[in-house]
């Protein structure tokens, strides 16, 4: 795997890391996680691929306060400073909002998205609104402790993994132990991001979901990719809310099969 590298940035120092060569795809992790959930994916694609990935703000060990509009504007930043002109972005649950926001505020730069295990993009969209019960990890946080946390969010199904691989499990576990909880004493904002009309999307997308992801997440993405003017939604047997993680080797061959087929990449 790659070095850590850092960038300072407004109010912030992100940790991200560069690596492998060819057609770029920036990979944007989801709720208390950090550049090490994209490991499997890295160490398959790298050889065809340049992927760039990096830690949010307030998560893994990137300093600053959780800011989505912020995550925004700092994946620009990260693409400046490493001469990214184009790349494919891949945006894992949380994460998808921001590509939302990328492809109205900067659509020249994106060759096509994957969205990952999203939420409710639509307008008034509600399916995923109560998946996250963030009012009593906020309640925990105060009352007993980070632990505290740490160890109900990893029973709750969007966290829970369905492989028996114990490499995978114990990433999970390094990510989760790295989480601080910053964005429960001060949420994340999502309606300071810029929100195109999903119609007007017009870049090659792929919506995915884990057979076993939690059901509002599943109707979720298959809405997505009937909203998104060209969209193909895939559902990875075996997997849940972290495909990528559950079952790598059909997430991998999935995401290198849709940009041969939209771009031609080796």
């Amino acid at each position: 795997m790659g070095s850590d590298r850092f960038l300072d940035v407004s109010a912030a120092r992100l940790r991200y890391r560069d690596e492998g060569s060819g057609p770029i795809i920036v990979l944007i992790h989801g709720w208390t996680l950090d550049l090490d959930m994209w490991e499997p994916q890295v160490d398959a694609l790298s050889s065809s691929f340049r992927l760039i990935r990096f830690d949010r703000r307030g998560c893994g060990f990137s300093s600053g306060m959780p800011s989505l509009a912020d995550d925004a504007a700092d994946i620009q930043v990260l693409c400046r400073h490493l001469g990214v002109q184009r790349a494919t972005f891949v945006g894992m649950s949380q994460g998808a909002r921001i590509l939302q926001h990328l492809a109205g505020v900067v659509p020249e730069s994106i060759s096509c998205l994957v969205f990952d295990g999203p939420p409710d993009m639509r307008p008034g969209g509600d399916l995923t609104a109560h998946d996250v019960p963030l009012s009593q990890y906020a309640a925990a946080l105060r009352s007993e402790g980070i632990e505290a946390v740490r160890r109900s969010w990893a029973t709750h199904p969007l966290s829970r993994l369905r492989t028996q691989d114990q490499t995978a499990h114990a990433l999970l576990s390094r990510m989760l132990a790295r989480y601080a909880g910053a964005d429960l004493t001060a949420p994340v904002c999502a309606q300071t991001l810029t929100r195109p009309r999903l119609q007007d999307i017009h870049h090659p997308t792929l919506v995915i979901n884990g057979e076993f992801d939690l059901r509002s997440r599943r109707l979720a993405g298959e809405a997505l990719g009937k909203s998104l003017p060209h969209a193909a939604h895939r559902i990875i047997p075996g997997a849940g809310h972290l495909p990528n993680l559950d079952q790598p080797q059909t997430y991998n061959e999935i995401l290198r099969h849709f940009l041969q087929r939209t771009h031609g990449a080796a």
